[in-house]
């Protein structure tokens, strides 16, 4: 009996399982696919779906969270899942919302590829190469080049913002997906491209914006297409530099000088809406003739000038002051500004023109010269101080000159520039002018009278007298002539011709004695005398006229002089008599 039991329970469980895998069948809960299932409970940490199968699926909280659709789940609501496995070894059905949102997601990415049609996405992070786009859970890749149509430093205005992408490349078998948001704006910009070049034709005066500056141009905005306007285009003068003329942001008028039908291009130009100025403009201006202009713009080398429309020249930096070469244009010429300027140089060919401003104003140094020939005295002002010397500007004009050290004092010594400060007023001579090099040379001790002026007639061998001024251990200084702060030294050893004399200290101060010149360099301004060499030269004149026996038997200069004496009185007595 209770076999037989066994027996009816064993079919009743089986037949059981035979209608509940029947009514898995009719439920399509196949492994892989994406199904609708009922959400019965939201807890803290899991979702729980109900299947209709033999117990419920579980969701991890998170992956409602990413999509950010967590705070309008409610229990009843309906959502697709993706199942994974019907049953695991504990009996568990796993299932993935994140995954059924990528494979929907994933398919709408197919059909737009296939469409070539629009997708909205939002850069998350960055990785190399390029940018990461979640459209939908879908994660793709986004290549540098193909962010914009410009090259871009930051991109952080791009981040976590809703933009548009068009699918270029999808690999089903690998799964990835590259985006292009640059073809989205290309896109855009060739649609306003055609909405331009059907109200444009060649010949047209329209109103563009800077867009960019580059070296050999400029990028213009024509109401949102894009316009070139190359730097030969700008003027009918000869421009260096695209930005010396416009600005980023400047609005400016142009006129349209070509469209290419092909590659869409428009070319502008600025001097063509302009005739030609530089045609017969030798017979509009002449050389060395002067002419009003309006200053346009300054910079670093100069200025420029509007002498007509269309029509400027070029005032370089050292054709701006008489004084200062290397001058800041615009500390002396400002824009708008209406001057004379002359003109240098004129190239029709080249399309330039050479302006002067400083020779419409007298010449500085035209005017010093008449006033102040060189060997007038002038007074200046302390500049500045160098190691050689003194730089001055001259009183009442814009010239300066220079005072080297050596010019300063008669007797030059180490200490002579350090009496002078800046703004010390100072007396001086000029010396030299030299027109050419703009240079002036000053001297102070000029202004006085040369002691060295003493020895202008005199000669080496000459006598003079000096008067001790300073006894000293290897000899004496002795001044010369009027100017006794002139000092010049005599060595022991030309004090007297014999060695034992050379006594320095047989002198005092205040002594007058003869002595020789036995060195004198006028250009070099050095003199060296000999109270020795005078003796010699005396015995020499005493023995050619005493005769030679003096010396032969011992007498001294001394001796012969005193018979020489003794002779010339003798021979006056005999007069008397």
């Amino acid at each position: 009996m209770e076999g037989k039991l066994e027996t009816v329970k064993k079919e009743s469980i089986k037949e059981f399982e035979n209608l509940l895998n029947e009514d898995f069948k009719k439920r399509d809960l196949k492994e892989g696919n994406i199904i609708k299932a009922t959400i019965s409970e939201i807890g803290k940490r899991h979702v729980f779906v109900d299947l209709k199968a033999k117990s419920e699926g579980i969701i991890p909280i998170e992956e409602f969270k990413i999509s950010k659709e967590l705070d309008s789940l409610k229990v009843g609501s309906k959502i697709e899942v993706y199942l994974e496995r019907i049953e695991t070894y504990k009996g568990e059905i796993i299932v993935s919302r994140e995954k059924a949102r990528r494979m929907s997601s994933w398919k709408r990415m197919e059909k737009a590829f296939a469409n070539q049609e629009e997708v909205e996405g939002i850069i998350t992070n960055k990785v190399r190469g390029g940018m990461v786009v979640n459209i939908d859970s879908c994660l793709c890749f986004l290549p540098g080049s193909q962010i914009d149509t410009k090259h871009l430093k930051n991109f952080d205005h791009l981040m976590n913002t809703p933009l548009k992408f068009l699918c270029v490349k999808l690999d089903k078998l690998r799964g990835n997906i590259v985006v292009s948001r640059r073809a989205i704006l290309e896109k855009g910009k060739n649609e306003d491209l055609k909405k331009v070049l059907a109200k444009i034709k060649e010949g047209d005066i329209v109103e563009a914006q800077v867009k960019a500056i580059l070296d050999w141009g400029a990028f213009l905005d024509l109401n949102g297409a894009d316009a070139l306007l190359h730097v030969t285009d700008l003027s009918y003068s000869r421009v260096k530099k695209t930005s010396d003329l416009l600005t980023v942001g400047q609005s400016i008028k142009c006129k349209i000088i070509k469209i290419d039908q092909e590659t869409k291009r428009i070319s502008c130009g600025i001097k063509q809406m302009h005739e030609d100025p530089y045609k017969d403009l030798e017979k509009k201006y002449k050389v060395n003739e002067t002419y009003k202009g309006v200053v346009t713009k300054c910079v670093e080398y100069g200025a420029f000038v509007k002498l007509q429309e269309g029509l400027e020249g070029l005032v370089h930096a050292s054709q701006i002051s008489w004084t200062n070469k290397n001058v800041q244009p615009s500390k002396i010429l400002s824009p708008s500004q209406e001057i004379n300027v002359k003109v240098v140089e004129l190239d029709p060919e080249k399309k330039r023109i050479s302006l002067s401003y400083k020779q419409t104003l007298d010449n500085p140094w035209d005017t010093f010269i008449k006033k102040f020939p060189v060997g007038s005295s002038v007074k200046s002002k302390v500049t500045n101080i160098a190691d050689f010397g003194l730089f001055v500007k001259l009183e009442n004009s814009e010239l300066t000159g220079m005072i080297h050290k050596n010019d300063i004092s008669w007797r030059p010594s180490d200490g002579d520039l350090q009496k002078y400060k800046k703004q010390d007023l100072v007396s001086a001579k000029i010396l030299e002018i030299d027109r050419e090099k703009e240079k002036i040379r000053l001297g102070v001790k000029q202004l006085e009278k040369d002691p060295f002026d003493y020895f202008a007639s005199k000669n080496n061998g000459d006598v003079v007298t000096a008067v001790v001024k300073e006894v000293l251990k290897n000899g004496i200084k002795v001044s010369v002539g009027k100017d006794e702060n002139s000092l010049f030294t005599i060595k022991k050893s030309d004090l007297a011709k014999e060695p034992e004399n050379c006594r320095p200290e047989v002198f005092n101060e205040g002594n007058k004695i003869d002595c020789m010149i036995v060195g004198l360099d006028k250009e070099k301004r050095k003199v060296s005398l000999s109270i020795k060499e005078l003796e010699i030269e005396n015995e020499k004149i005493a023995i050619k006229k005493y005769g030679k026996g003096g010396t032969s038997s011992g007498q001294m200069l001394g001796d012969i002089l005193g018979k020489a004496f003794g002779s010339k009185k003798n021979k006056k007595k005999e007069d008397k008599k």
